[in-house]
């Protein structure tokens, strides 16, 4: 058996995890490969809506066991406030869940680099969420994290050596943390770790190479989006992790032909959160009807996303990155009302077309070239088959399709987990 995997192809935010939970019966594993606390991953079913921050979206389907995996990195106390909430709504999760040894753990001296190193940036900020994701990854590279399996191996040790070093490195950056505060924090960590524990903490590149041996079906859940990745994205205003296919390799410990099918999801149009360049940004009317529409505010943080017409030169990247296979487009009811719909096919630099995506993509030197096709003026959501769509909205599928080379095989048209068309 193979693995597939499933991933944004934008800037995050694309809708992986409606697709996830809709995808997920047909899978017996569903693992979460890359990444933090700052993906938040909508659900929305029977009327109620859940946001998963760490926890794969195959969550509340029957049968599937989710995995978290060693390219994760992990805040005990978000864990358990997710976890918990979870229970609450009726989730068996300690016996739905697995969680690899080989996770990062975020401490709480993470959060407090993370806040000190963005208020060091000043305006050149990179726009985190402040949840000490990219001080945990840096540790990890730097040799100096704090993993899982470390609860098991002299964690006070390892726990006392990472504290101190990042106190030091904390007042060299002059913010000399509150004892109390941090006494505090520190206390609610050990009780959020003491949690964990209960959970199934295992060898997870062992785990799902003997699962794919004894046929299982496994779908890999990719968290933020291609563009930013922190080796292929908008750099430096990326996360800090891999989030392409490469990256469900490394993530969970699996050989990369023992990948499948490579889903690869995307919006009718194109959102941001926080710095870095958007090509394709709408600071009109149009992008504030899109954003108030399509309820554009992060999952996680609230805060608005910046919206804009769709870019085929980053997807036709995005494409390629991750040898995608099959296309999902999400929000498409979100452009039912507009006279008009644009994709940009190519940018203008410096006086030039460019068709692929450039090292930079600066603002004040880029300009997007747009094609322009009529809107469909229909609501969408009320569908359900591709039969039932309206001709225009056909027509911008089409378009897309010979655009970007790849079949739309999923279409959303609304946030319920009901209102997908699926084409094959």
């Amino acid at each position: 058996m193979k693995i597939d995997v499933l991933l944004g192809l934008q800037w995050g935010d694309e809708g992986k995890g409606k697709v996830v939970d809709v995808l997920t019966p047909a899978y017996d594993i569903v693992a979460r490969f890359q990444g933090g606390p700052n993906a938040g991953h909508t659900l929305e079913f029977d009327g109620k809506k859940y946001v998963l921050r760490s926890i794969p979206s195959g969550i509340f389907q029957q049968g599937a066991l989710n995995l978290i995996g060693g390219g994760v990195v992990l805040d005990p106390v978000l864990f358990e406030e997710e976890a918990k909430a979870l229970e609450a709504s009726g989730v068996d999760i300690t016996k739905k869940l697995k969680i690899s040894k080989k996770a990062h753990l975020i401490l709480p001296t993470h959060r407090l680099l993370d806040a000190a190193n963005e208020k060091a940036k000043g305006a050149g900020k990179i726009g985190t969420t402040g949840k000490g994701i990219g001080p945990t990854y840096t540790d990890k590279v730097s040799r100096n994290g704090l993993r899982l399996g470390d609860l098991f191996h002299d964690f006070d040790t390892k726990y006392a050596a990472a504290r101190n070093r990042h106190l030091s490195m904390l007042r060299a950056l002059g913010q000399e943390p509150d004892p109390e505060e941090l006494a505090k924090l520190e206390e609610r960590w050990m009780q959020a770790l003491d949690y964990l524990r209960q959970f199934d903490i295992i060898d997870n590149e062992h785990f799902i190479n003997h699962q794919l041996a004894e046929g299982k079906k496994v779908l890999c859940e990719g968290a933020q989006g291609t563009m930013l990745d922190i080796d292929f994205g908008s750099y430096p205003f990326v996360t800090s992790s891999n989030t392409i296919t490469a990256g469900a390799c490394t993530g969970l410990g699996v050989a990369p032909n023992k990948i499948g099918d490579v889903y690869g999801i995307f919006k009718a149009y194109c959102t941001r959160v926080g710095s870095g360049p958007f090509p394709t940004e709408l600071f009109d009317e149009t992008g504030k009807k899109i954003r108030d529409i399509g309820h554009e505010y992060g999952a996680v943080t609230g805060r608005e996303r910046r919206c804009g017409w769709v870019d085929l030169v980053a997807l036709k990247y995005a494409i390629m990155l991750n040898g995608v296979t099959k296309l999902i487009m999400m929000k498409s009811d979100v452009l039912d009302t507009m006279d008009e719909v644009k994709a940009c096919v190519a940018y203008e630099i410096n006086g030039e077309r460019v068709d692929e995506f450039p090292f930079s993509v600066e603002e004040e030197t880029l300009k997007p070239i747009y094609v322009t096709l009529p809107g469909w003026k229909e609501n969408l959501s009320k569908s359900t088959t591709y039969d039932e769509l309206p001709e225009r909205f056909k027509e911008y599928v089409a378009f897309l399709e010979k655009e970007l080379g790849v079949p739309i095989v999923i279409l959303s048209v609304g946030p319920d987990r009901k209102q997908t068309i699926v084409r094959e």
